[in-house]
């Protein structure tokens, strides 16, 4: 268990290194800084609300993870079976798993990071008013976790092809499924002819439903084990993909 526990540290240690080896880590984290100010500050109105909380920051969230964290995912694998690396990684003494594991983690930390370098945001709230900290404490942890799961779709797509923008496509009409799902326009689709616990399972695949009960301040069981549960087969089936691929 100790010996498995360390090769995912191992790799994670490798990939999160391997993004601030090149400039790629600190332009996404500039464009992902930007993007998300101007969405505030402008698109937002986070001053004109004259309402000392976070709603506009974090509302724009999922759309922002949509374009953003497929962008991170689709290297995770594509690059590494174009460039032939991946025999060189899957020759060392550690399973597909805890590659995919590994490869996960580094990348969930470090949109991790670039989420934790808002906190101006946070800091000028506090300075303008006296927002509910608890709630946009809960809204950080909600956002993080809808990111974990882009990123484990990402990492799924990307294992498919060898090619970046075909994993980045993918992922991309994947994750915006997954946001849609939720929304009255779609299940107006489904209303009349559809069974209500078909209707009912679709929305219940919505990001944006679990997102939206967390960023207001509740943390439900139901919403954590959503996440959970997302990241966990997205990885089991990238898992798989690349078994497939290694037998081939």
């Amino acid at each position: 268990m100790s010996n498995a526990f360390s090769s995912v540290i191992n790799v994670t240690r490798r990939e999160l290194s391997g993004y601030f080896s090149t400039p790629v880590a600190w332009v996404f984290i500039v464009i992902f800084l930007v993007m998300a100010g101007v969405f505030t500050f402008y698109i937002g109105n986070l001053y004109a609300r004259g309402i000392a909380d976070l709603d506009p920051f974090f509302q724009f969230h999922p759309w922002l993870y949509l374009f953003l964290v497929p962008a991170i995912g689709m290297r995770l694998w594509a690059e590494e079976r174009r460039s032939g690396t991946i025999e060189l990684l899957l020759t060392l003494p550690l399973t597909i798993w805890q590659a995919v594991l590994g490869k996960f983690l580094a990348a969930w930390l470090f949109v991790g990071l670039a989420l934790l370098l808002t906190f101006p945001v946070w800091l000028t709230v506090n300075y303008l008013g006296n927002p509910d900290n608890g709630v946009i404490l809960a809204a950080y942890i909600g956002s993080w976790l809808m990111a974990g799961g882009f990123l484990a779709i990402g990492s799924c797509m990307s294992a498919l092809t060898r090619n970046q923008v075909v994993a980045f496509i993918l992922a991309v009409v994947v994750c915006f499924g997954f946001l849609l799902s939720g929304l009255p326009m779609v299940m107006d689709l489904f209303t009349g002819w559809a069974p209500q616990s078909l209707i009912d399972a679709i929305a219940g695949f919505s990001f944006l439903a679990h997102f939206s009960t967390i960023s207001r301040g509740v943390i439900d069981l139901r919403d954590l084990v959503y996440f959970a549960l997302v990241i966990v087969v997205w990885l089991v089936a990238n898992t798989i993909i690349l078994e497939m691929k290694k037998a081939d």
